[in-house]
């Protein structure tokens, strides 16, 4: 092997552990910021508006895409239901969905959205099927959630929630994504509560042997999702933060 070559190889790897060390302090510097304030919260809400809804599509590994990688929760119509009543027990107390110390879900009786397609605010509503009731195959312990969607009857609600992505051009190119989640009183136009995260892939955008670099960046969060796999813990991100400032109502 030539010392020309190693020579090469050198300068590479010490270029890469500049890089990498540069944008460890860049993202360190970005956590001291990171976090949720919560100056106001509300109680018996029945119902909320999604003012910008998540894409369908997973963000892999697109640099420069700003689409809150951060914030990556459902995608579609999924996102909707997540904030429904019914979905988090239809979908995650089956026995094989179950996740352990996971927070209260209680959730919402409606949701509210524009849809893109054509401009019209719909109202989403859920319920839980029980199958077994009809045909016995199913297991008694089986429930599905059925999703209703109708044009939204007189103003919209008080309350909303949005997302942003407030990553730089520079934050990406070292491959830092920053993420606002916001939950506004439509009322007063009040910031009721704010959680700032970022997240950091480490690998500075690897992609060999089909390695993702934003899932894997979630591992490297603050505030943190897990302790370990960050990227399973994402979905439901957002109605847990959001059910800590708007109190759902309880049924009677």
């Amino acid at each position: 092997m030539s010392s020309v070559f190693l020579g090469i190889l050198g300068s590479s790897l010490a270029a890469e552990s500049s890089r990498l060390a540069r944008a460890e302090a860049m993202f360190a510097e970005r956590c001291r910021t990171a976090g949720e304030k919560i100056d106001r919260t509300a109680d018996n809400v029945e119902g909320i508006l999604l003012m910008k809804l998540r894409p369908k599509e997973i963000n892999y590994g697109d640099q420069f895409r700003m689409d809150d990688p951060y914030g990556r929760d459902f995608g579609g119509d999924a996102y909707i239901r997540s904030f429904l009543k019914g979905f988090f027990e239809a979908n995650y107390r089956r026995p094989e969905m179950a996740r352990p110390n996971a927070p209260p879900h209680v959730a919402y009786q409606y949701v509210e959205a524009l849809d893109p397609a054509d401009g019209t605010r719909y109202r989403y509503t859920g319920r839980i099927d029980q199958p077994w009731l009809r045909d016995k195959r199913y297991g008694e312990w089986v429930r599905e959630f059925v999703f209703d969607k109708s044009p939204a009857p007189g103003p919209g609600p008080r309350y909303g929630v949005t997302y942003n992505d407030i990553s730089t051009r520079e934050e990406r190119e070292h491959w830092i994504a920053g993420s606002s989640l916001k939950v506004i009183d439509l009322k007063t136009n009040e910031v009721m509560a704010e959680r700032i995260g970022y997240m950091m892939d480490r690998g500075q955008g690897y992609t060999s042997g089909g390695r993702a670099p934003w899932l894997l960046a979630a591992d490297n969060a603050c505030p943190p999702f897990a302790p370990r796999h960050g990227a399973t813990a994402q979905p439901l991100q957002t109605e847990n933060f959001v059910e800590k400032v708007l109190k759902p109502k309880l049924e009677n």
